[in-house]
């Protein structure tokens, strides 16, 4: 399992995010892990809620969580497991074709809680 961080920023309902894809070795089995971060601080961070989603052949993995504030180190984050968890034989799996090639698609929906 290769060692790579991809963290893709946007911009939602005014706000600055980061979304982190990164493999890691929590115990035994390698996994990939899914989690947002905000760029602004935690109090303002819990203002905010999100989902990801990933699947395929008719079936689908689903976190919901509060996201982190960018003053977390994505470390932090992962090693706590505050995210979306998917073992590698089911990326695979999700991915389709040969169960070698990694080809997720994950998506999600990011919404402010009513104050």
């Amino acid at each position: 399992m290769s060692s790579f961080l991809v963290c893709t920023g946007f911009n939602c309902v005014g706000h600055q995010f980061c979304l982190h894809f990164e493999p890691f070795h929590p115990r035994t089995a390698p996994v990939y892990m899914a989690f947002l971060r905000f760029m602004v601080s935690d109090e303002d961070a819990e203002k905010f809620c999100y989902s990801l989603e990933v699947g395929g052949k008719g079936r689908k993995l689903t976190w919901q969580g509060v996201p982190r504030s960018i003053r977390d180190s994505h470390i932090t984050v992962r090693d706590g497991m505050d995210g979306l968890i998917i073992y590698r034989n089911m990326a695979l799996y999700f991915s389709g074709g040969n169960m070698k090639e990694l080809k997720l698609k994950v998506s999600g929906r990011l919404w402010r809680k009513d104050m």
